[in-house]
C-alpha cells in the first residue's frame, strides 16, 4: 500500500509527467532526495511508469476496442502475442481466461492488418467483436480520478503550467516517430537521451517537446499496479443507453471515481467502463447503488478482469 507522498508523487506526474524531481519535491514538501527515492521504489514495486503517447487524432490514429474467447491457452498466448505489438495497448484477460480485451490501434495506411487478416486468421479463437471507439470521456489525456485526488488545488496549480496556444505547430508526422518511440518507452527520458534516440540536437529535442504538449499532440500517461492503491476487483461494463441520453450518462460516470475508462462505442453496447473497486462487495455496492441510480442505462454486462497484460504504453 502506499502512503501520502507515494500517491501524492503519482498524482503529481499525472499532472506533469515530465517535471523534474526538483519541482515535484517543492510541490510535495519534500527532499528533492526523498522524491527520486520514491519514485524508483515505486518503479521497481509497484510497475510505476510515465509513458509519452500521441493524441490519437493528432496520430491520425483510429481506437478499437476488441473481444476475442478463445480457449484458456489459446487465449494466453494470443494475449501474449498481442501484448508484443506496439499497435496494441490495454490487453486483459476475462472471464475465466477465455476472454481477450485489446485496444487496438489503426491508421489508414496500415490497412487495418490486425484486425482485418492478423487476428481472424489465428487458430483457436471462437469469436471476435471489434467496437469503434467514438469519443473518450474518461482515458488518455483525461486521467482516472482515483489516482488523481491527492493534491490540493494549490498543488496542482504549481504544476499545471498555461501552455502559449501556438497556431501553425506541425501536426505528428514521420520525423516524429523516433521521439514518439523513445516518449512511449520512457516519458522522462533526458533531453540528452531522447537527442541519441532521434538524432536531433537537444535544443531541437526541447523545442519540439514544447510544441507537441501546447497543442495536445501529447500526452502524458502514468501506468500503477492498481493492487497498490488498494484495488483487488476489476470489471468492464458493458452499458445499453437510449442514443438522446448517451451524453448525459456518459458524463455522469466520468464523475465516479470507480471508473479508470469510460467511452463510448459502436455495437450492441454503446457504453464501456472499466471499473476498479476495493473489493468484490465494494464493486457490488457501485454497480447496485452508485452505477443503479443512474437513469437511462437499460442493460449492463459485467466482465471481470483477471489480469493485465499490457496497459498505455506500446512499449
Amino acid at each position: 500500500m502506499l502512503d501520502e507522498i507515494d500517491r501524492g508523487l503519482i498524482h503529481a506526474l499525472q499532472l506533469e509527467g515530465r517535471a523534474p524531481y526538483s519541482r515535484l519535491g517543492s510541490v510535495l514538501g519534500v527532499s528533492t532526495q526523498t522524491v527520486a527515492r520514491r519514485y524508483n521504489r515505486l518503479r521497481a514495486e509497484a510497475g510505476l511508469r510515465v509513458a509519452g503517447l500521441p493524441d490519437p487524432q493528432a496520430a491520425g490514429r483510429s481506437l478499437w476496442l476488441v473481444r476475442l474467447t478463445a480457449a484458456p491457452q489459446a487465449a494466453r498466448d494470443l494475449a501474449g502475442a498481442l501484448s508484443r505489438r506496439p499497435d496494441t495497448s490495454w490487453i486483459k484477460l476475462a472471464s475465466g481466461g477465455t476472454e481477450i480485451m485489446s485496444i487496438v490501434h489503426t491508421t489508414p495506411s496500415d490497412g487495418n492488418t490486425l484486425l482485418l487478416h492478423d487476428i481472424p486468421r489465428t487458430a483457436g479463437i471462437t469469436s471476435v467483436s471489434a467496437h469503434y471507439l467514438l469519443h473518450l470521456y474518461v482515458g488518455g489525456p483525461t486521467a482516472w480520478r482515483g489516482r488523481a485526488k491527492s493534491l490540493t488545488p494549490a498543488q496542482e496549480a504549481a504544476l499545471s503550467d498555461p501552455r502559449p496556444d501556438r497556431s501553425g505547430v506541425r501536426a505528428l508526422g514521420a520525423d516524429d516517430a523516433k521521439l514518439l518511440k523513445a516518449l512511449g518507452e520512457d516519458g522522462r527520458a533526458t533531453l540528452a537521451d531522447l537527442a541519441v534516440r532521434t538524432g536531433w540536437a537537444a535544443a531541437t529535442v526541447a523545442r519540439r517537446l514544447e510544441e507537441l504538449q501546447s497543442t495536445g499532440a501529447i500526452f502524458f500517461d502514468v501506468d500503477v499496479d492498481p493492487g497498490a492503491l488498494g484495488v483487488t476487483t476489476s470489471a468492464m461494463l458493458w452499458l445499453c443507453v437510449p442514443p438522446a441520453h448517451v451524453e448525459s450518462v456518459a458524463r455522469a460516470l466520468a464523475e465516479h471515481d470507480e471508473l479508470a475508462f469510460v467511452a463510448a462505442t459502436t455495437g450492441r453496447t454503446n457504453l464501456v467502463a472499466h471499473a476498479l473497486c476495493a473489493s468484490p462487495d465494494a464493486l457490488h455496492t457501485y454497480l447496485t447503488q452508485r452505477l443503479g441510480a443512474i437513469e437511462h442505462i437499460t442493460a449492463l454486462e459485467t466482465v471481470p478482469i483477471l489480469r493485465t497484460l499490457k496497459a498505455a504504453a506500446p512499449y
